[in-house]
């Protein structure tokens, strides 16, 4: 089991990736910074001064502008496979008042910038519930509906999925290739056969299969999601000590 496309969309646009903006009718895209908050509405960090800023100001007596969000994967290491990339898309609204300090929060939850201070003179939030959710793959689009978008949530180790899979490689790598190799019935010490992990998420492990370039991949699930670092620290404990691994 992996993660559904609708929680790989909250995942990609959760606001660790860089992000581009299309506006209807008009010019772009603009890169921005972005987050989404509980709910997986998207919130948009926008200088006053800006390109984007002038093509978000509503035109024609309407309060809102309708917009997208393009997030694409940024694969953690070498060899490892793309996500994909996340299109999300609704009518962008500025906030104030009351509704933009609580949406500051929301932001520095995600991204504690002390830009945040100066929402109102140098900056501005803007904030959008998502519409429409697509996933694109390999040439392959799938559409999520946006109350499965709202409802699922983005995985908890993606922001520190470079540092942890680094950290396998350079502390334990010994013993990581070990236990892959004994949990694939691999052949011990076969360069074609050796296994390395490339992606993890709440659900498992992604495994290539052999030397730098090879495509063949298997993935190993966790008993259950795991919820937070220190739960995934306790699942790979067997991997990184052989004593607990024998027993």
């Amino acid at each position: 089991m992996g993660p559904s496309p609708a929680e790989i969309i909250r995942t990609l646009v959760a606001g660790r990736l860089p992000g581009l903006v299309h506006l209807a009718h008009r010019p772009g895209p603009h890169h921005v910074r972005h987050v989404t908050d509980p709910e997986g509405r998207v919130l948009l960090l926008v200088p006053v001064v800006s390109d984007l800023a002038a093509a978000l100001r509503p035109v024609d007596g309407d309060e809102d502008v309708a917009i997208v969000l393009d997030v694409l994967d940024l694969p953690p290491a070498a060899g490892a496979p793309s996500l994909g990339r996340a299109w999300v898309s609704g009518w962008a609204v500025e906030l104030g008042g009351a509704e933009a300090r609580a949406a500051a929060q929301d932001f520095a939850a995600v991204e504690p910038t002390g830009d945040l201070l100066d929402l109102g003179r140098r900056f501005r939030l803007f904030r959008f519930e998502v519409a429409e959710a697509r996933w694109e793959r390999a040439d392959d689009v799938r559409r999520v509906d946006p109350d499965v978008y709202a409802g699922a949530e983005p995985d908890p180790l993606h922001p520190i999925e470079a540092e942890l899979l680094a950290d396998l490689a350079d502390h334990h790598g010994d013993e990581v290739s070990a236990y892959l190799r004994r949990h694939f019935g691999l052949v011990a010490d076969d360069p074609a056969d050796a296994p390395r992990v490339v992606r993890m998420d709440r659900y498992g492990l992604v495994v290539a299969l052999g030397g730098p370039g090879a495509r063949r991949r298997a993935r190993l699930a966790f008993p259950a999601p795991v919820a937070d670092h220190a739960e995934l620290v306790r699942l790979l404990h067997p991997m990184i000590c052989p004593r607990a691994a024998a027993g």
